[in-house]
């Protein structure tokens, strides 16, 4: 897969609102009503991040959850992430 210039990660994330690109990945925190409305956030991401054998990197703060994707590998950012990100978006 192929590490994405700066330039298009930052154009691609003008379509994800609240992910900012940064140290080699993008990263979004979310926030939700409580702890379980976050870890339930958590347990949808599962099921999508599987089936594309792409799994992001969480925090998870009370009702506040921080993921992160870049991809190991490439050492940066490729298009797998930014498909990683509208997942989220669509799982919050």
């Amino acid at each position: 897969m192929a590490l994405l210039s700066p330039d298009d990660v930052h154009a691609a994330l003008r379509d994800l609102p609240g992910w900012r690109f940064l140290d080699d990945a993008i990263v979004k925190e979310f926030t939700f009503a409580g702890f379980p409305e976050a870890v339930a956030f958590v347990t949808r991401l599962v099921p999508g991040s599987e089936a594309a054998d792409h799994h992001p990197d969480l925090a998870v703060s009370y009702r506040r959850v921080t993921v992160t994707f870049t991809t190991h590998s490439e050492g940066g950012v490729t298009a797998k992430d930014i498909a990683g990100a509208r997942m989220a978006d669509s799982c919050a």
